[in-house]
């Protein structure tokens, strides 16, 4: 059975074709997840976020495209194309798109 949820497995591709923007949206697309964590691809348009969290795991963002403003317990990081932050677990971190960027998003479950 085929997870259509995933991308294909055996396959060449590139992140940054493989999600589009939308305007005043988050877009997001699943790469890869199973019970030790999951890797997921996003596109932000300028101005949208993800409101301050926690999660129970580490989470690695890796930006692909454009500018992102990722904060972790308070301090702010400006996050550029080719440039990747960790997310500690259980620390509260938000999002907020600067302009619009896309990301990989890497969760290891502990």
């Amino acid at each position: 059975m085929i997870n259509t949820n995933e991308f294909v497995k055996g396959q060449v591709f590139k992140f940054k074709d493989e999600v589009e923007y939308s305007d005043g949206s988050i877009v997001s697309k699943n790469v890869l997840k199973n019970k030790v964590g999951n890797v997921s691809l996003f596109s932000f348009d300028k101005n949208e976020g993800l409101s301050e969290h926690t999660a129970p795991f580490d989470a690695m963002v890796q930006v692909i495209d454009g500018t992102a403003e990722v904060i972790i317990d308070g301090k702010v990081h400006n996050v550029n194309a080719g440039e990747s932050i960790i997310m500690p677990a259980n620390i509260p971190h938000a999002l907020r798109a600067v302009e619009k960027f896309k990301m990989i998003l890497t969760m290891i479950r502990g």
